[in-house]
């Protein structure tokens, strides 16, 4: 799984530094280019975790998590210098995930994001066997997606495709990356066949009525879309 990392911290050093240990897992570290329009960052950005200084321009940390908590359950550990423990009580009771006091030891802040990615995210895709996209139900136990009372039975790797593609919901995910994927999992596929699969995927969706939901970016990859109410 890519993780993105939203790091809303305005010292730039403590950026620097958090974003170039991060980078070295593999984590992609993004923050705000206006601390007046985190949300803004935020919906484009689309993080899997936040990270959030308590004491920022013009709003604060606890702003911004009352914000983002309106519209997301994503994960969200707060940083701060302030020692008053009804910073962390707010935190917590603001939906927090954890609360790391500065100054903080870096190696003990990724263990913890680490450990709340893990729990968050790889727990969920292991027993989550059933998920919405279009309004259409995917039950992944049954290898079956239901739209409008329409259902249709999915193959093992046409399933697969479709989790893969959902997972990075309107973003392009490449045809290597595809490939690649089907591979580590032992789904033994060439550019042909994943043509095949694709476009027999498709077809299912457009039998049940989901019409042009994974659309092909020429030269780039495939993109499975949310369609606009």
């Amino acid at each position: 799984m890519n993780v993105k990392v939203l790091l809303i911290e305005d010292d730039q050093s403590i950026f620097e530094i958090i974003k170039e240990r991060f980078i070295q897992w593999a984590f992609e570290v993004v923050r705000p280019d206006d601390f007046q329009k985190v949300m803004k960052t935020f919906i484009e950005e689309k993080p899997q975790l936040v990270i959030i200084d308590i004491q920022l321009p013009s709003f604060d940390g606890f702003h911004w998590c009352r914000e983002i908590r309106q519209i997301s359950k994503v994960p969200i550990i707060f940083l701060s210098s302030r020692d008053h423990p009804l910073d962390m009580i707010m935190a917590m009771q603001m939906g927090a995930d954890d609360f790391v006091q500065k100054p903080f030891h870096l190696e003990v802040l990724l263990a913890k994001v680490q450990a709340i990615i893990r729990r968050t995210y790889d727990y969920q895709e292991e027993n989550m066997d059933i998920s919405s996209w279009n309004k259409a139900v995917i039950d992944f136990a049954k290898s079956e997606i239901t739209y409008l009372e329409k259902s249709n039975e999915l193959t093992k790797n046409e399933l697969f495709i479709l989790r893969t593609l959902m997972q990075s919901v309107d973003k392009i995910v490449s045809r290597d990356e595809l490939m690649r994927k089907l591979w580590d999992d032992e789904r033994f596929v060439n550019d042909n066949t994943l043509s095949v699969n694709v476009n027999r995927l498709r077809l299912k969706l457009e039998e049940i009525g989901l019409i042009d939901v994974i659309i092909t970016k020429k030269g780039l990859g495939y993109m499975a879309i949310t369609k606009k109410e």
